[in-house]
């Protein structure tokens, strides 16, 4: 998933840029409100990042004509903690806020907070080779036949699903389906990996996940 970071500070652009990097995001940086908006010309991202207090064009504005142009999600970034500032936020269209200086874990936790959301209300079916992947009521079907899979096998296929061909690091599989507090080992990640691709063998054999050693996994539809 690509997401658009807006700061004018060039430390808390590559900050956050690394860490999103890390996690398995694509990242685009704008240093300003008017770069930002150059860019989603070409290309919306999934999401925005948006610093509140920028010369000419502040997060505020910035946040409005996003909504307005790409209705996409928005994270401010402000140093301010006051209500009334909240508020601002808010009513001009953002879907959270993180008050500097931030943890970066707590950036990542409010970043997939709001994708999950986001996806939820968008993403209800995926299609992959000839599977169908029912987000609402968790069944995959292939052909005529639907299946019911444990849920956080069918988690993890939907996942994975909705981002072919992308790798997804170990560390965001387990955030995204098992969740932040998860206290367990990466073994349980595997042995579910491992249960996925033995059903998709019997289902769709030419719907695989791939093991990219010492990052994470994706998934790939191969040609017949």
């Amino acid at each position: 998933m690509k997401i658009l970071v807006v700061d004018d500070d060039p430390y808390i652009l590559e900050l956050v840029n690394i860490h999103l990097s890390q996690a398995g995001y694509a990242v685009e940086k704008a240093a300003n409100g008017y770069q930002a908006l150059e860019l989603i010309e070409n290309d919306i991202p999934d999401l925005a990042i948006v610093d509140v207090m920028m010369p000419g064009m502040d997060g505020y504005e910035l946040t409005k004509t996003l909504r307005a142009r790409a209705d996409i999600p928005v994270l401010l970034l402000t140093a301010k903690g006051e209500l009334e500032d909240k508020e601002k936020g808010f009513l001009a269209g953002s879907d959270d806020y993180v008050v500097k200086p931030f943890e970066p874990k707590e950036l990542l936790f409010r970043v997939n907070a709001i994708l999950r959301r986001y996806e939820k209300a968008i993403d209800m079916l995926i299609e992959a080779g000839p599977l169908t992947i029912n987000r609402k009521s968790y069944e995959v079907s292939a052909g005529k036949k639907i299946y019911l899979f444990p849920l956080k096998e069918f988690e993890l296929l939907s996942i994975l699903a909705s981002r072919p061909n992308q790798v997804l690091t170990r560390e965001m599989l387990l955030e995204r389906v098992w969740g932040f507090d998860y206290e367990g080992d990466e073994q349980t990640l595997n042995v579910h990996i491992k249960r996925l691709r033995d059903k998709l063998e019997k289902l769709a054999k030419n719907v695989v996940i791939s093991t990219v050693r010492g990052v994470g996994y994706k998934l790939e539809v191969l040609d017949k």
